[in-house]
């Protein structure tokens, strides 16, 4: 007897889980005539949508897409790791110790910083035979004068004068940089293999974005060589100094021991008191030749290490026009814009009957 009801078991799951399949396949009939039932209000709402669609496509301004694209060496540090850290990096382990081909990310991090971006904005250009502030015409594409003339403290902000900015231009240019940081600037390695590194700036203004590239470029490429090689520039810039005051001081005593001489042409060999002031001279001619020569020396093997701790940027494509243009098409507006109604509204149809249903029973 047991054995029998242990034999029923499974017969009853079987029969069980074709039941909840076939009430699975009705509710689904049922969902389907309903939605069918609706179709002319998902089709008014696929029409509108269309419509909705079709005029996005034609009133939304275009992006525009200004990139560049530049390959970076770093110069050579660190002494012999210095040859071996870039091909480290590539397997993912870092030596430090400075350079390499493949070890140059910080300039990533300047393209976002405050410093760079508020100066790039600062710059002036030619738009349309115009000078122009680029600040300026980043308010004017954007139309923001409209919105200001409603602030008083905005009404007659100017960027005219930016050598000495105030309180409220300074709050400007941090929420433009955030903006531009979120929506404009774009800056990546495509191979972290490679060195070669791509900023693109979108924006819906075409002049404005080649404008802000090819200024953003040059100050953070200018900023980025000036900063790794400023200790090698500094100690070059101390060796000249000193290297020409002691060729002035080496000068100086060569012509000491020649007017000592000259003071005493005819020098009687009785009196050896006579010769002191000319051999002091003599003395100091060859201390400050010495230290001058080794002077020299060093200014020398600094200039070299200059030479090779300044990193090489070398631009590979720039921005030109026309500029690639991201624009909705009629077509793709009207299909995106039906799709999206028709689905919103089968969902919305499909909540009102499942709340109907909860509050009838």
């Amino acid at each position: 007897m047991l054995k029998e009801e242990n034999n029923l078991q499974p017969n009853l799951a079987t029969g069980n889980d074709e039941i909840s399949l076939k009430e699975l396949i009705l509710k689904l009939q049922e969902w389907w005539d309903f939605l069918w039932s609706k179709w002319v209000i998902i089709l008014i709402a696929g029409l509108i949508g269309g419509l909705l669609g079709l005029a996005y496509a034609i009133f939304k301004k275009p992006t525009y897409t200004a990139e560049t694209t530049f390959v970076l060496e770093d110069g050579e540090s660190g002494g012999g790791l210095g040859q071996y850290a870039g091909l480290a990096s590539m397997v993912g382990v870092d030596l430090g110790g400075g350079g390499g081909i493949f070890k140059g990310d910080n300039i990533l991090e300047l393209y976002k910083s405050r410093k760079m971006i508020s100066e790039t904005l600062l710059a002036r250009d030619t738009f349309e035979n115009k000078e122009q502030l680029l600040i300026n015409r980043y308010i004017e594409f954007n139309e923001l004068k409209k919105e200001w003339n409603e602030k008083p403290q905005l009404k007659d902000i100017n960027f005219d004068n930016s050598s000495n900015l105030t309180r409220t231009q300074d709050s400007i240019l941090s929420n433009f940089m955030e903006t531009i940081n979120k929506n404009v600037l774009e800056v990546t390695k495509p191979d972290k293999k490679l060195s070669i590194i791509s900023v693109k700036v979108k924006s819906n203004d075409e002049l404005f974005a080649k404008s802000f590239a090819n200024n953003i470029v040059s100050k953070v490429n200018q900023f980025y060589v000036i900063t790794k090689t400023k200790k090698s520039i500094d100690n070059v810039t101390i060796l000249e100094k000193q290297v020409d005051s002691v060729r002035r001081v080496l000068n100086s005593s060569i012509g000491g021991v020649a007017a000592a001489v000259d003071a005493n042409p005819n020098l009687n060999a009785a009196f050896q008191s006579l010769r002191v002031n000319s051999q002091k001279k003599q003395v100091d001619v060859q201390a400050s030749s010495a230290i001058y020569q080794e002077l020299v020396k060093n200014l020398e093997l600094a200039k070299v290490t200059l030479r090779k701790e300044r990193p090489l940027i070398q631009v590979i494509d720039e921005p030109v026009f026309p500029l690639k243009k991201d624009k909705l098409g009629k077509a793709k507006g009207i299909i995106f814009g039906g799709i999206i109604f028709g689905f919103l509204t089968v969902l919305f149809l499909i909540l009102r009957k499942v709340l109907r249903s909860t509050i009838a029973n």
